[in-house]
């Protein structure tokens, strides 16, 4: 940071300002995120209450893996390829009124209008999935051209916005106060997603449609969230607190240079496998609640509200934790909380066990993984950048935070494909659904195996001493 430069103090209010953007981008995230396996590869219960066929079901790609699998994973692995991209130009960017706010405040409204667009297909749906005919290929193709829209504008709101994370962090307790409040509202944003199924049940009866239900509720939803990604773009004049020089070289250098860092390429590895994990638990959460768990549908609303308000609560001790416990650590205790979580997901339903004392379980298990997760590992990032600013002399925030979104986009990718393939087994008995939550387990502790070979004290040896 240059020293000619007097810049203003991060003041509580520029942090929650700066919070409310993720709470935006964190919604439209879960309404994509959580719904569209459920929207267009529905089950039998869904179906039984007026849901409707849109594109072909089963496996229907290489006799492996379903069309909405095959669309959420080439949107994801499109949205991968274009964060280093999106990364690049923002590191490089010589604006005026900033590297970061510029990319953000033209993204926010695109992004929702997208989202929204995602669920409304130009043809009609049907309650037979076997006689969709060239009405099933149009709105395949519809899905697959809204979803790559919709990835590439949330790359241009949330790499810049993940990249002022590190640059608005000027010490580690700023690191920590703003980790904490983007974790708040990035739990709030993806509960106040979960609020949906329940919502839209209430309404049905009055639309008459539980596909128009849904799509309303969705449209409500976007439209709050494009307000909150809007409230730091206009509202924090980014010059007034970062003092960052535009980078040289092309994307794939700065990617290069990013991933040459190996304790940042241990700590992706670490990062996919913990988002194959996530993800079949989000995705799912719906399926394993009226499937597994016997329960209704608004139930998925309910426990994922108590998840996340139980969650936090654990964000003060956890905040307090990481500066006394070293981060790796405990990233990797909240891997093996989350291990015990999808475990008890998947044997919801067995051994007499009612569903709710299962849903009460995961929501008691999860409260404080989630808290450590939502908190920790962007720090542990924001550490990697700086540590590796100090040793080589350049600045690739930006780079760094869209080479992470890229490993989160990898792992998502292939959950989708793994959750929405083994969904189509055992339909009737939920069968694919337990091996979808047992896979899950799997993949959280090879995260854990993995980050164990992060040498955090090198990093923190590093910049200790360190002027930011």
């Amino acid at each position: 940071m240059s020293e000619e430069k007097q810049l203003k103090p991060i003041t509580k209010k520029i942090i929650w300002l700066f919070a409310i953007g993720q709470l935006g981008w964190s919604l439209m995230s879960a309404l994509l995120t959580n719904f569209i396996e459920a929207f267009y590869q529905p089950d039998d219960v869904s179906v039984s209450e007026g849901m409707l066929y849109f594109i072909p079901q089963g496996r229907v790609i290489f006799g492996v893996f379903t069309v909405i699998g095959g669309i959420y994973a080439i949107g994801r692995v499109f949205d991968a390829i274009t964060d280093p991209w999106i990364g690049n130009l923002s590191d490089k960017s010589k604006n005026p009124n900033g590297r970061r706010i510029p990319f953000m405040k033209r993204a926010a409204i695109p992004l929702a209008l997208i989202t929204i667009m995602v669920y409304i297909c130009p043809t009609a749906g049907n309650p037979v999935y076997k006689n969709l005919g060239t009405n099933g290929i149009i709105n395949s193709i519809w899905v697959l051209v809204m979803m790559l829209l919709f990835y590439f504008f949330m790359t241009v709101y949330c790499t810049p916005y993940n990249a002022l994370i590190a640059e608005l962090s000027r010490d580690e307790k700023t690191l920590a106060d703003i980790s904490t409040a983007i974790s708040f509202t990035f739990i709030f944003g993806s509960a106040l997603g979960y609020v949906a199924p329940t919502i839209w049940s209430a309404i049905t009866p009055m639309v008459g449609s539980r596909v128009w239900a849904m799509r309303i509720v969705f449209i409500v939803l976007a439209v709050i969230a494009c307000i909150c990604c809007l409230v730091p773009a206009l509202t924090i004049k980014e010059p007034d607190y970062v003092d960052a020089k535009p980078s040289e070289g092309n994307a794939f250098s700065s990617l290069a240079k990013c991933f040459s860092n190996r304790a940042f390429r241990v700590f992706v590895g670490s990062d996919i496998c913990y988002w194959v994990g996530i993800t079949m638990f989000q995705t799912g959460l719906l399926h394993y609640v009226t499937v597994l768990m016997k329960l209704p549908e608004a139930y998925s609303t309910i426990l994922y509200i108590a998840m996340t308000l139980l969650s936090v609560v654990c964000y003060v001790p956890v905040n307090r934790l990481m500066q006394r416990f070293p981060k790796k650590k405990l990233v990797m205790i909240a891997f093996l909380g989350m291990c015990i979580v999808f475990l008890i997901t998947g044997l919801s339903g067995m051994f007499g066990l009612p569903g709710i004392v299962s849903g009460v379980l995961v929501v008691i298990c999860a409260a404080m993984p989630m808290a450590i997760l939502g908190i920790i590992p962007q720090t542990i990032v924001a550490d990697i950048a700086k540590s590796d600013a100090v040793t080589t002399g350049e600045n690739h925030d930006g780079m760094f935070f869209a080479a992470r979104t890229f490993s989160m986009k990898l792992g998502q990718s292939l959950s989708i494909l793994l959750f929405t393939s083994l969904g189509t087994i055992g339909v009737a008995t939920g069968r694919g659904y337990r091996i979808a939550a047992f896979v899950a387990v799997i993949f959280c502790l090879a995260g854990t195996v993995i980050l164990h070979f992060y040498n955090e004290k090198k990093v923190q040896d590093i910049l200790k001493g360190a002027k930011f």
